[in-house]
């Protein structure tokens, strides 16, 4: 029988297919991103746009893929770049700024000083567990200065919420409300930096709430209110739509550790995403989160993002979406898209997992460590 079959079949049993072991402690999808991305210093490039933009998700991303790779010498050359051009020389003192490039004068520079914290928080988390898995003082007290500089900055109590981190120091609160992005809190780091301190715990609450009250119909949006008087609206700038920021939403929660808390509830949530995703054949661009209208075709960075939550509650389109991730790879420099695959499939090779608390476990620890 062929193993498409095979596998269909398996599922259609009930049997979650075993994802593919990682085969080596060579990670040629890594390579493969440093070779069409990554600058000699350390600069993770976005070449979709004219101004060849690095952002602070982008060297957080680099930071955490070579940290899953045990590549240091990657790690530390992302990391010294990132100190020197997005943190004025310091990320003890300061937090990255997200978005460096090329200006209209042509120099190069920080186009846009306000931090993004879902970039802060991936800092912060691989910092910690680089110090962890590493044995290095300096990381682990680099990254709980991030995380502490972070919760100072951009942590806010919202009436009728509780403690939530904003997207970024300046620009997302107004009398009508508070601006969040569902997709800027992964629960894992969450959990991770609740063993910190217990504010990370509370956050980790509203989160939860966020994720499951801002998608009524099981589908993420990219943006939500959090009105002054209370309750969930639509954002005042891009809606209800959910894309390319809620397509990690669904990356998150799929990566949940079996035993994490929430788990059930979150994929239950979301499994709106995996049914549709089975009736179209691939994953849509576009879904509005209160009416569940669809439009467009994902790319294949979506398909990826996808495997974790299709993997984990074993539906039938996982077969499918990994055939597609296999045979048609985004661009070797689709930054994003990339990115959503190095997350996804790496996952799906079992080159790494989360624990319920947060922890990062790299294959490499067990057979590959120096």
């Amino acid at each position: 029988m062929p193993r498409l079959a095979v596998l269909a079949l398996s599922l259609t049993l009930g049997l979650l297919p075993q994802a593919a072991s990682a085969a080596s402690c060579d990670w040629s999808a890594w390579d493969n991103y440093k070779q069409a991305m990554m600058s000699s210093d350390g600069r993770i490039i976005d070449r979709s746009s004219k101004q060849l933009i690095t952002t602070s998700e982008g060297q957080s991303y680099g930071l955490f893929f070579a940290l899953l790779a045990n590549d240091r010498k990657s790690f530390e050359r992302i990391l010294e770049w990132t100190h020197n051009n997005l943190a004025d020389g310091s990320l003890d003192a300061h937090l990255p700024a997200w978005e460096w490039g090329r200006s209209e004068s042509g120099k190069w520079q920080v186009l846009d000083s306000n931090n993004a914290t879902d970039a802060d928080l991936w800092i912060a988390y691989t910092l910690l567990e680089a110090g962890r898995l590493w044995e290095s003082p300096e990381y682990l007290e680099l990254g709980q200065n991030m995380l502490w500089r972070t919760a100072a900055q951009s942590l806010r109590p919202l009436p009728g919420l509780g403690l939530m981190l904003l997207p970024g120091d300046t620009g997302f609160d107004s009398p009508e409300g508070w601006r969040l992005n569902p997709s800027y809190l992964p629960p894992q780091l969450l959990a991770r930096f609740a063993k910190v301190a217990p504010i990370w715990a509370e956050l980790a609450a509203s989160q939860q709430r966020m994720l499951v009250e801002g998608s009524p119909k099981g589908f993420a949006s990219n943006w939500l209110l959090w009105k002054a008087g209370g309750g969930w609206a639509p954002d005042p700038k891009s809606g209800s739509t959910g894309s390319y920021d809620a397509i990690r939403v669904y990356l998150w929660v799929g990566m949940l550790a079996k035993d994490a808390a929430g788990r059930q509830a979150l994929q239950a949530q979301f499994a709106p995403m995996a049914t549709l995703t089975q009736t179209l054949g691939y994953p849509p661009e576009s879904v509005d989160a209160l009416t569940a209208q669809y439009t467009g075709t994902g790319p294949v960075g979506f398909s990826a993002a996808l495997l974790p939550l299709l993997a984990s509650t074993g539906s039938p389109a996982y077969v499918v979406q990994q055939a597609r991730v296999q045979h048609e790879p985004p661009a070797a420099d689709a930054y994003y898209n990339q990115s959503l695959l190095l997350f996804g499939q790496g996952w799906n090779e079992q080159r790494y997992r989360f624990d319920k608390d947060g922890q990062l476990l790299p294959a490499w620890v067990n057979t590959c460590k120096n």
